[in-house]
């Protein structure tokens, strides 16, 4: 987590359905994710422009975290330029927020299993056209189908990377550092239903991955809150 914001707001830092009334650790059949794996259409047209996070917006939806089995709500709201992501809760196996605000990139984790350590992350001069820049480099995958959703929900697949170290093609060592999957509404760059992030931002996860799946994403203000615990910005 420790650079999750970052890449997705997602690999930097990414409304209305209720949370579950117990979202613990699940097992048996409850370890598959509510979202089916997504059916590949065929390209009809060029490619569309990159995702973009927008100023304003708001979400709820889940963060999924497989290898350990446990779902939690999830939250992820902007408001003029600053956003938030919050998954979970203090009743809840993990708990933790990344923010964007005022310029600055936050990482707070309140609860992770194994972890005893729990300080706020403070990185200055990262804001949100930053990000926006960064997913300008995304790579499309192809337009997709997100199955189980209701309604299907039919999305274009893009993946940013941070790969290290930066080396011409050829025969060299190379470290995949952080890796993000977006998915986002193939009408809407700007809406956001599915990301998978993948790496060392992941570092308190033993599989290194995490997802956030969104059930709503509406463009009108959120709410962003920095803890108090974190350091406000200089």
């Amino acid at each position: 987590m420790v650079m999750s914001a970052a890449l997705a707001g997602v690999t930097a830092l990414v409304l209305a359905a209720p949370p579950p009334a117990a979202a613990v650790p699940r097992t048996g059949a409850g370890t598959v994710p509510p979202f089916a794996p997504t059916a590949t259409r065929q390209q009809a047209s060029p490619t569309p422009p990159p995702p973009r996070l927008p100023r304003d917006f708001r979400g709820k939806g889940k963060w999924i975290v497989r290898d350990l089995d446990i779902e939690v709500p999830f939250t992820w709201e902007g408001r003029g330029g600053d956003s938030q992501m919050t998954a979970g809760g203090p009743q809840y196996p993990i708990w933790f927020t990344n923010l964007i605000y005022h310029d600055t990139l936050y990482t707070l984790t309140y609860k992770w299993p194994g972890l005893d350590e729990h300080p706020c992350s403070r990185i200055p001069g990262f804001n949100l056209e930053d990000l926006n820049q960064g997913f300008e480099k995304a790579r499309f995958v192809g337009p997709q189908t997100l199955r189980g959703t209701h309604p299907q929900r039919r999305v274009n697949h893009w993946r940013v990377g941070v790969v290290l170290p930066e080396l011409p093609p050829g025969n060299h060592p190379r470290l995949p550092l952080a890796l993000g999957d977006i998915y986002v509404d193939e009408s809407d760059r700007g809406t956001f239903w599915q990301v998978l992030q993948f790496g060392v931002q992941n570092l308190y996860d033993p599989a290194l991955d995490e997802w956030l799946v969104m059930d709503t994403f509406e463009h009108r203000p959120g709410t962003v809150t920095l803890p108090r615990r974190c350091e406000p910005p200089r």
